[in-house]
């Protein structure tokens, strides 16, 4: 189910009005005029958050039933061009995805800023590796009518322990064979309330992720860092996360739910 184009003025203040993604300033650099990026009013979610500060969060979703979704912030690193969804974190991004459909990207979301990093712990229900797709990762890539699906990507690492941790390879510039292996390039079209399962990777949509990809039989965190190569200015830029599902899972006590 799409969501109704009263929605893309908002949406603008995302990046969707930028067009492709192209290689912005690594850090360090001079940022890019904000001006020159459509920020469409939405207002700033507040002061970034120093990254000094914020090592081993310890944020969580509360108390709730076994789900396939993040349940714990472990730490978070804004950078530069951040500000959007922090007045609902870390809220917004635990729960299921609240995609928009295929030609909308969702609102339901945490911009990372350039460099930006966020690390989510399942404490419930643990990624193990079984067939196919394991884990997905939800942002609000959406697809331009008659054209490309703007995307802001992501590199994705795992561990089970949150200590060592494997990195699944994101070609961040190759937009022609679809920046494979990154987070932040297909659209999402599960919410809660259209019916279609947050854990199908067939139907879903987002990035699914094989844990045999990277030689790992078990996630408990993912960390997700903004490539430097997307679109930045104002408060919303760089990648938006919306939400994690579990697809092949394990109960902490090795059982299955």
């Amino acid at each position: 189910m799409k969501r109704p184009l009263l929605a893309l003025g908002a949406l603008l203040a995302l990046g969707a009005c930028t067009g492709d993604p192209e290689p912005g300033p690594l850090p360090g650099e001079e940022l890019v005029d904000a001006g020159t990026h459509a920020d469409a009013g939405v207002p700033d979610a507040g002061p970034e958050v120093d990254a000094g500060t914020d090592t081993d969060a310890g944020v969580d979703a509360g108390s709730r039933p076994v789900d396939p979704f993040a349940d714990r912030v472990t730490a978070y690193a804004f950078g530069d061009s951040a500000g959007f969804g922090q007045d609902r974190f870390p809220d917004v991004v635990f729960g299921p995805p609240v995609g928009a459909g295929q030609n909308t990207g969702s609102l339901d979301v945490l911009s990372l800023g350039q460099g930006g990093s966020i690390t989510l712990e399942f404490t419930d229900l643990f990624a193990v590796d079984g067939p196919g797709v394991d884990l997905l990762v939800f942002e609000n890539a959406f697809q331009k009518f008659g054209g490309d699906i703007f995307v802001e990507t992501a590199s994705v690492s795992v561990s089970d322990d949150g200590v060592t941790w494997f990195d699944f390879p994101c070609a961040a510039t190759d937009k022609d064979g679809g920046y494979p292996g990154c987070a932040g390039t297909h659209p999402v079209h599960s919410a809660p309330d259209n019916g279609v399962s947050p854990t199908d990777p067939a139907a879903a949509g987002g990035d699914g992720f094989d844990l045999a990809d990277v030689g790992l039989s078990r996630a408990r965190f993912v960390r997700l860092t903004d490539t430097g190569l997307n679109s930045y200015g104002g408060t919303s830029g760089g990648f938006d996360l919306d939400a994690l599902s579990v697809v092949n899972g394990q109960l902490p006590d090795g059982g299955v739910p």
